[in-house]
């Protein structure tokens, strides 16, 4: 995320929290309560959004961790189609005896 899509969106939650305590004042709500219901929905959506952002941190499921494994996965690639036939025949082999251990 770049720093300007964070100042957007700050500048968006700062707008939402002004507009729901315009509509409260609106459906008849007092200053005060409709000040305290707007800072409800404030801090509920903020937990909200760190509950969502730690459960995409703990499943692994962020953006660095995506580009990560796909370099990893192009590393690997590029790696395997530089082997020689026979490096490569010599991998499987090698492979095919840790499946046998792994088995038996």
């Amino acid at each position: 995320m770049r720093r300007i899509d964070a100042i957007g969106i700050s500048l968006g939650v700062f707008a939402a929290g002004g507009l729901v305590y315009l509509v409260l004042q609106l459906v008849g709500l007092d200053s005060m309560n409709a000040g305290i219901w707007s800072q409800v929905f404030l801090i509920s959506a903020l937990v909200v959004w760190v509950f969502s952002y730690l459960t995409r941190v703990l499943s692994k499921d962020m953006t660095y961790d995506k580009q990560l494994r796909d370099y990893e996965e192009a590393v690997l690639q590029k790696r395997l189609e530089e082997l020689t036939p026979e490096e490569l025949a010599t991998l499987q082999a090698e492979i095919e005896q840790e499946n046998q251990r792994a088995k038996g």
